[in-house]
């Protein structure tokens, strides 16, 4: 099986016709995914990437029965497409845009919690199953099916991890990029409970990174809550104090909270190997199964 998206998922596409648009659209459809459409306000009636496009997302989902979105909007318009996606009968919205700003990723969180929509990133390189469907900008060829979970906050990370996993043959359920902004949809917890419910992921990889307190809550929740055996890498032990490292959520702040420390030792006092590369990693992975 697979959490969020599969063989059965269709897709339009936000932005289809500006060039990372219809250039990913095309990657994804090179890949599998089911594009069905795209949408683009003012562009409805025309085609791009071989597929129809329409004035909103709306009305691709009733004329071609999308139930995902996938959106390659810049910054200053992304907070109205989502707006717009989260209106539409879709029933995940995947947000590649980097930049979006925070008050306005504030208004659209509360949106979504009006919802029953799903929602991954932004800031995030999407989500994967391999061999059925990818929304994003995963590069699909160092992916394998499988029946390990991944979830986490930095796209490298993913991508290094799962060439890990796939050279020692093991394979992935489904690969889900969260995204490191400080606001986000879904989380660790929320993609570790999906994990967990789902009969075929054996064993999950858990990327995270310095900033904020999202893996600390992780470690509560597989503590309290999670039979599956998980994983972890945490990004930025090296990092000062006050100094924002790659994503704008990694941060540590002048008290220490946030710190790589903390989160290993959360992750370690819940059971939770956490590996110094990689490869250690995929060890603990490879020991699991």
């Amino acid at each position: 099986m697979s959490i969020l998206v599969d063989d059965d998922t269709r897709v339009v596409v936000q932005g289809i016709t500006g060039g990372e648009g219809k250039f990913h659209a095309e990657q994804m459809i090179d890949y599998g995914t089911n594009v069905v459409a795209g949408a683009v306000p003012g562009k409805g009636g025309e085609e791009a990437a071989g597929v129809p496009v329409y004035d909103t997302v709306r009305g691709a989902a009733r004329e071609e029965d999308a139930d995902a979105a996938v959106i390659f909007v810049p910054p200053a318009f992304a907070a109205d497409a989502l707006f717009e996606a989260l209106d539409s009968p879709v029933d995940l919205v995947v947000a590649i845009t980097e930049g979006i700003p925070q008050q306005d990723m504030a208004s659209v969180y509360k949106r979504l919690q009006e919802t029953d929509t799903a929602l991954v990133g932004p800031n995030c390189p999407g989500v994967i199953t391999p061999g059925e469907a990818k929304l994003g900008i995963l590069p699909g060829n160092i992916f394998s099916d499988g029946d390990v979970g991944l979830v986490s906050r930095s796209g490298t990370l993913t991508y290094q991890v799962v060439d890990s996993l796939t050279q020692r043959g093991i394979g992935q359920t489904t690969a889900v990029g969260i995204g490191g902004d400080p606001i986000i949809g879904t989380d660790f917890v929320g993609a570790l409970e999906r994990f967990e419910a789902d009969p075929e992921t054996e064993a999950v990889v858990m990327c995270g990174e310095i900033g904020g307190e999202d893996e600390e809550e992780a470690a509560h929740y597989i503590a309290e809550n999670m039979d599956t055996p998980v994983a972890g890498f945490i990004a930025g032990r090296t990092a000062p104090p006050g100094k924002r490292m790659g994503h704008a959520g990694a941060i540590v702040g002048s008290s220490g909270a946030g710190t790589a420390e903390s989160k290993i030792n959360a992750l370690n006092d819940a059971g939770v190997p956490v590996g110094d590369t990689p490869e250690e990693v995929a060890d603990h992975i490879e020991g699991f199964l």
